[in-house]
């Protein structure tokens, strides 16, 4: 970013503000990337809040920063940077006014309005930008996930942005986009011609993408039992991960390009409705258990009801009826309580077609390309080799392992921080198209629907398992089985 901007934080005390998006504007600072001049506005509905915003600011980079990441002489410079303003963001009465004054001082600057509040007030916070006259040509806004709980939902929040902002000028983030092990997934696939002629259904048997939590509600009871697995993680950052996945290689690497291929994916997908809701999904609620050594309430007690449907967990098959991945699954799996936080993804290939080696030499494993995003970021590719230390031929697994944080130990990967930069900037082949945001929905609705429509519960686990045991019988009905995170 070569200009200051200014950037107007809505919901500036929430969790995700001061948990995620403060401490990664204060990376950019420490890096460099926000420019002398730049300001940063949190909103707070509370005068209070605002007068208390940079101890309460100051403490969440203590609390959330990595180790050795705060710096005092830093936190003096940045605190420079936050304006933090008291306004109700539903009420259009003289408080925007003094969001105004402070806008009105730099009418040229690149604005960017992030939605860090919830789906339901986005219309009334853009309505009141426009009325009081703060929404100029140069203006963008961030919202977050989930955009509303259907694919009519959806629309209506989207159609009501629009009205305001013109589409390229809304930015959809998904943070998980903003990782550098998925922009590496891109570069791996798209620059290495010894990976991009092994990504078909001719050498892939099948793939699976994870994102476990062993976090519960967090004091988001309320929105999540609306919400539930399906929406909050299937329908976004799941589908997602499968478009980078799976999608043809663009013309180049621009925002257009990227996005329609994403869509082919989408649009690809096989629908599961009806019966195949029941033969191909499973989703799941989690009990009480255990979690590296402590115990934790299930999800009722978490929720303090007496009942509740929402599902925790979901583990799906899926397939992509194209000429690549024709009869390949894709297994996709989300989960609260579980044993271990991780994101990952791994791509299975097939055996090898002869085996020239005797029983003696010992089991072959087919290859196994495996990409962590998180906690580390790391690539890994599993190969067989012989075993060094023997003079007779054994063979044994081999990893090739490109770990992130080693070979990069001066830099601090941030997806906020980046994708935060890249709206400034204008560049949005990170962020999600609302054509992208429908054809999710298409896909997902059928399923909540199917639920919706069955008397059928959620499958019981116990917090810290890996999820109900039917979701290791989705992938054991062909022979299959999770690589669970170790």
């Amino acid at each position: 970013m070569s200009k200051p901007f200014d950037m107007v934080l809505f919901g500036g005390v929430g969790d995700l503000a001061l948990r995620k998006l403060i401490p990664a504007l204060y990376r950019a600072f420490r890096e460099g990337s926000l420019k002398e001049g730049c300001r940063v506005l949190p909103v707070c509905r509370h005068q209070k809040d605002a007068d208390q915003y940079l101890q309460t600011a100051h403490q969440a980079l203590q609390q959330y920063l990595s180790d050795g990441e705060y710096c005092s002489s830093i936190w003096t410079g940045f605190s420079q940077l936050l304006r933090p303003i008291s306004l109700d963001i539903s009420v259009p009465d003289e408080q925007w006014e003094h969001l105004s004054d402070i806008l009105s001082s730099a009418p040229q600057r690149v604005r960017l309005f992030y939605l860090a509040i919830p789906p339901g007030v986005f219309g009334a916070c853009c309505e009141n930008l426009s009325a009081k006259g703060l929404i100029s040509k140069n203006s963008r806004v961030v919202v977050e996930k989930p955009l509303g709980y259907n694919a009519q939902s959806s629309d209506e929040i989207n159609s009501k942005i629009a009205s305001y902002f013109p589409e390229n000028n809304i930015f959809r983030i998904d943070h998980y986009l903003g990782k550098e092990t998925v922009q590496n997934l891109l570069a791996l696939r798209f620059s290495n011609v010894l990976f991009e002629h092994l990504w078909d259904a001719k050498s892939i048997d099948h793939i699976q993408i994870s994102i476990s939590e062993t976090v519960g509600l967090e004091g988001r009871a309320g929105f999540y039992d609306e919400t539930g697995a399906m929406r909050d993680m299937v329908q976004n950052h799941l589908l997602q991960l499968l478009c980078l996945i799976a999608m043809e290689s663009p013309n180049s690497m621009t925002a257009k390009n990227i996005r329609a291929e994403k869509i082919k994916v989408l649009e690809a997908l096989r629908p599961l409705s009806g019966a195949k809701v029941d033969e191909d999904v499973v989703r799941g609620q989690y009990m009480a258990g255990e979690i590296n050594g402590q115990k934790v309430p299930g999800y009722l007690q978490d929720l303090e009801g007496d009942a509740s449907a929402t599902e925790t967990f979901v583990a799906l098959r899926a397939h992509i009826d194209s000429w690549r991945w024709a009869g390949v699954p894709f297994f996709l799996r989300t989960g609260k309580r579980m044993e271990k936080r991780c994101a990952e993804i791994v791509v299975q290939y097939k055996k090898v077609s002869h085996h020239v080696y005797g029983e003696d030499a010992g089991h072959v494993i087919p290859n196994r390309l495996v990409i962590h995003l998180q906690p580390e970021e790391s690539i890994k590719l599993v190969l067989m080799a012989k075993k060094m230390d023997s003079l007779t031929t054994e063979l044994q697994p081999a990893e090739l392992n490109l770990t992130l944080s080693d070979t990069y130990d001066s830099f601090r990967s941030d997806a906020y921080k980046r994708l935060m930069l890249d709206a400034a900037a204008n560049n949005s082949a990170l962020f999600i198209h609302r054509d992208e945001v429908a054809a999710a929905w298409a896909w997902v609705d059928p399923i909540i629907e199917h639920w919706r429509e069955t008397s059928d519960q959620p499958k019981p686990y116990p917090a810290g398992s890996w999820g109900p045991q039917e979701a290791s019988e989705l992938l054991a009905r062909s022979g299959r089985h999770w690589f669970n995170a170790k």
